[in-house]
């Protein structure tokens, strides 16, 4: 009798007849991996690993050996054998079991739209669905499996593309076409297949007023804890994703945007006035437009971060934007016109050295809220059409408050306590002006969240205050991002991780192209422990802000650790402006690889700067959701000499 092994939706076994037949879950863990392992066979060292990671092999082989006593026990009553043993090596009898496991290769010359009716209707469902394994191991092979599932998903799309011919057809396309927006796909040749499929079937209008709709759900579904709501009758909190969907760490609304849109960057203005401080105005204007823009699926923008190295290595912009497929540029100086100093700001069109459009404007602060408005229509206007909503922003917004406010934002560039108490000190007195400003009420938020790591004194009254500043930036703009990405970072440090990753969630949704609030999500699902949807994300924010600050390179190193991979988490680090800053995870690195002289140098220079350190109420301290992480960053640290 041949059983079927069910791998998506959930879990299970089932008979000849469709019926489910009870058997060990970890069992079941250990007939898929078998199923994609070289040969069907595996020895018992690889399985023990596999199922409950390296933390004690001894017990890890003792409990595998329990787990093969129940599998053959249950064999025995269903007369069937579908792992054998031969000696240290367990074996799957593929004559008894099937499954439908996505494998290259497997129904390979199948006629190409029922093949993709068969990948799609399974990849409409959750691979696995929940199940109780966390090891290294099994996370590894979990992202290899989602990472085979779409080339399969793109070569079986690309191969029946061209081959619709009723309504029924066109609609499995555009079916498939959504799953690839819901895992990030990376090759631009995918991207450029896709277009076609949704033009070809005039689908393109009904798929973006799909995709409002589910933001604007989102935006409905956000609930104020303590049973207020905004003044717009919309609540604050976003309603919890299903599970499945927050393991996944993948937005469907971001991911429209990875089709083939334009890319623009906004220079840093040289300052060519008598005043220097109007440069520093001047480029926080240039950046808050930046931000701005990043709301949009219609258009890329590159991150601030990026643009201030850009705007420092001349010689090499052309290369960069090359490299970075940049197709706009924004150029911007600063000089004098008279007793006037202006910004004069001109739209070039990369690929042809184009001047599209040229404007100057006045720098008095009381015209720079005025004039954001400006080059934002106007930029909108040459590059698309479907952001000119942008306007709607700010519209009330007072001029003074709006000045004070990228003062503030200046002092949070570098975080040291005077700064924020600076960055505060500004962003209050813009509320004063305009109670309203969710961007200020965001920015204080920040500084107390940033104040409370920075003296690492525990003191919870200081994420309270971020937190209800945070409550209070959304209630007066249920769609600005930076509001629920505060609000996600202030539940971080509390413990309270579903809490934040949601909020993040929420951010990511409505500022798709923001890098630093993924790669604060990236760092929350970190915490989350789940490393590997962590990773995604920051690639994510590098390929966006690619010239990075320290934070990203940090994060990714931290998500490499969590899944073993020890050698990455060092390269990250190495590509760090400071790598001092990451002196304890170098250390736990090199300690896990066995590279103890390098360790101890790490070591040794953490001490000289923190004498008092103790590794065990460090780590109580750390938010981390699931124990093995903490273990593993114990283990790493303990074994470097800390």
């Amino acid at each position: 009798m041949t059983f079927v092994l069910k791998t998506f939706g959930s879990l299970q076994l089932v008979d000849r007849g469709g019926n489910v037949v009870s058997f060990p879950e970890k069992g079941l863990l250990l007939l898929a991996y078998l199923l994609t392992a070289d040969q069907g066979s595996a020895d018992r060292s690889t399985l023990a690993r596999f199922l409950w990671g390296e933390a004690d092999k001894g017990v890890a082989l003792s409990t595998l050996r329990k787990v093969i006593s129940r599998i053959n026990a249950r064999q025995a009553e269903l007369g069937v054998a579908l792992i054998s043993l031969h000696g240290n090596l367990v074996s799957l009898e593929r004559s008894s079991l099937s499954s439908d496991l996505l494998l290259p290769g497997k129904e390979a010359d199948a006629e190409p739209l029922l093949r993709l009716e068969h990948v799609v209707r399974l990849m409409n469902q959750p691979f696995l669905g929940p199940v109780n394994c966390h090891s290294r191991e099994f996370q590894r092979w979990l992202a290899e499996r989602e990472s085979s599932h779409i080339e399969i998903l793109v070569h079986t799309l690309r191969a029946a593309s061209g081959l619709a011919r009723s309504r029924k057809e066109s609609e499995l396309l555009k079916n498939a076409a959504v799953i690839l927006f819901q895992t990030e796909p990376k090759d631009p040749e995918t991207l450029k297949m896709l277009i076609p499929i949704f033009q070809a079937e005039e689908e393109v209008e009904l798929l973006r007023n799909h995709f409002e709709k589910r933001h604007n759900s989102i935006l409905r579904g956000i609930a104020v804890r303590d049973g207020s709501v905004g003044n717009d009758g919309r609540s604050m909190h976003p309603a919890a994703p299903p599970k499945e969907r927050l393991e996944a760490g993948l937005s469907l609304e971001a991911e429209t945007t990875r089709l083939e849109i334009p890319r623009l960057v906004l220079l840093l203005p040289r300052n060519q006035s008598s005043r220097p401080e109007a440069g520093f105005l001047a480029a926080s204007l240039v950046e808050d437009i930046t931000i701005g823009f990043c709301a949009f699926n219609s258009l890329q923008v590159i991150a601030p971060h990026s643009v201030v190295q850009i705007g420092h290595h001349t010689e090499t912009q052309k290369a960069f934007f090359e490299r970075q497929r940049v197709n706009y540029i924004l150029d911007t100086r600063i000089s004098n016109v008279g007793d006037e100093v202006t910004l004069f700001a001109q739209l070039i069109f990369f690929d042809q050295n184009q001047i599209l459009w040229a404007e100057r404007f006045s720098l008095d602060h009381m015209e720079l809220l005025k004039d954001r408005r400006a080059v934002a229509r106007q930029i909108a206007l040459s590059v698309s059409s479907e952001i000119e909503r942008h306007e709607a922003l700010r519209e009330d917004l007072n001029p003074v408050a709006y000045h004070r406010y990228l003062v503030g934002r200046r002092h949070l560039a570098r975080l040291t306590l005077p700064n924020l108490r600076r960055a505060r000190k500004e962003m209050k007195a813009a509320l004063s002006v305009s109670p309203d400003f969710a961007p200020a009420l965001s920015s204080v938020a920040r500084t107390y969240s940033k104040e409370w790591l920075l003296t690492a004194r525990g003191d919870i009254e200081l994420l309270k205050t971020a937190e209800n500043s945070s409550r209070q930036a959304i209630e007066k703009r249920s769609d600005f991002a930076d509001g629920y990405r505060e609000f996600g970072v202030a539940k971080l440090l509390q413990g309270a991780f579903d809490e934040s990753a949601e909020a993040m969630e929420v951010a990511e949704n409505l500022a798709p192209h923001y890098a630093d609030v993924i790669a604060d999500y990236a760092d929350t699902l970190v915490h989350c422990s789940l490393p590997a949807m962590a990773l995604k994300k920051i690639e994510r924010a590098i390929e966006l802000n690619p010239l990075a600050p320290d934070t990203y390179f940090w994060t990714a190193a931290g998500a490499n650790y969590a899944l073993g991979e020890f050698e990455a988490s060092l390269d990250y680090i190495s590509q760090m402006a400071d790598p001092s800053l990451a002196d304890r995870l170098s250390a736990a690195s090199c300690a896990m690889l066995g590279r103890q002289d390098k360790a101890r140098v790490f070591v040794r220079r953490f001490r000289e700067a923190n004498p008092d350190f103790d590794v065990d109420k460090w780590l109580s301290s750390v938010p981390s959701k699931e124990q093995w992480h903490k273990d593993l960053y114990r283990e790493g640290l303990k074994k470097a000499g800390f």
